[in-house]
């Protein structure tokens, strides 16, 4: 007989660590891993979903203890790191999501809401169907929003202007291009699970064969290119945005705009000075909570 009702475990921390303790908790139990941060406390959720308590052994909840005792005596703001164990029954897991993931809108131009909401767009408004999953990237995080209205923002009306995302993720950046009009739009993530659901998610909102997806590591990519874009994202860790630099400017075309995002504030004084030096103008930036991201163009 099927099974009626699930086990949650889950981790409440700070935005900081959420990548940090859903790496943990996915290596040591060998499940997906889901997370989101509610607007109202600033604080993520980090929770795996499993149909028997025992799947969770004991070592299992050891090491994550251990893990997050490690992370406790960092210094970093870890935010209260409780671990919850709840037995749910399928509706309410289900349910759960739908609290949570709310319809965005970012201006006039795009929608982006779970297949669940009733909500739908305006005339003229693109419209993105996105439901959480493996990869993070619902526009729920401050950096994926920054991202979305900086492509709104750089959308030039009946011109061809092309799009590279570099760590797509679940891909709601590269389909949000599409749908506003970019062309050709190619995206890529080191992570062929982040791929294949980003093709899926492509595919179900209709821009499948308009988006180019594909298993790459920014750092094996050649360090010049003769193909460059009028935009280009980066959502990565401060430090590699740092270290690969010359890779990503090489592929900005000379009048384009370059968005970095995932960084956290402290962080980002560092990467604007490295950008600067090479010849960037930061032209807009912003900041919620413990993240900061920044759009650049060419100095003249």
């Amino acid at each position: 007989m099927k099974k009626t009702t699930l086990w949650q475990i889950s981790v409440t921390a700070s935005p900081l660590v959420e990548e940090v303790v859903a790496s943990l908790m996915g290596e040591l139990f060998g499940v997906p891993v889901s997370l989101f941060t509610l607007a109202e406390t600033g604080l993520s959720t980090i929770s795996i979903y499993v149909e028997d308590a025992a799947q969770v052994s004991a070592e299992g909840r050891q090491l994550l203890a251990d893990g997050l005792q490690a992370m406790r005596r960092s210094g970093l703001d870890t935010g209260p790191l409780e671990v919850t164990v709840r037995r749910l029954a399928r509706q309410d897991w289900a349910e759960s999501w739908k609290r949570h993931f709310r319809p965005i809108r970012v201006g006039q131009s795009l929608l982006i809401r779970p297949s669940w909401s009733p909500v739908r767009p305006v005339k003229g408004q693109a419209e993105i169907v996105l439901d959480p999953g493996l990869s993070f990237g619902t526009g729920q995080h401050p950096t994926t929003r920054f991202c979305l209205g900086q492509l709104v923002r750089a959308r030039l009306a009946g011109t061809r202007q092309s799009f590279l995302d570099i760590g797509t993720g679940s891909g709601i950046l590269a389909i949000a291009a599409a749908k506003l009009g970019y062309g050709p739009v190619v995206a890529f993530d080191f992570d062929a699970d982040a791929v294949r659901i980003s093709r899926d998610n492509a595919r179900g909102n209709g821009v499948g064969r308009q988006v180019r997806l594909a298993v790459q590591d920014l750092l094996l990519l050649p360090v010049t290119t003769r193909t460059r874009y009028d935009v280009v994202c980066a959502n990565l860790i401060y430090d590699l945005l740092i270290a690969q630099r010359e890779r990503i400017l090489n592929r900005l075309r000379d009048d384009g705009r370059l968005v970095l995002a995932g960084i956290l504030v402290g962080q980002f004084p560092l990467v604007r000075k490295a950008y600067e030096e090479a010849g960037m103008r930061l032209v807009a930036t912003r900041q919620v909570r413990e993240w900061q991201s920044g759009a650049f163009v060419r100095a003249h």
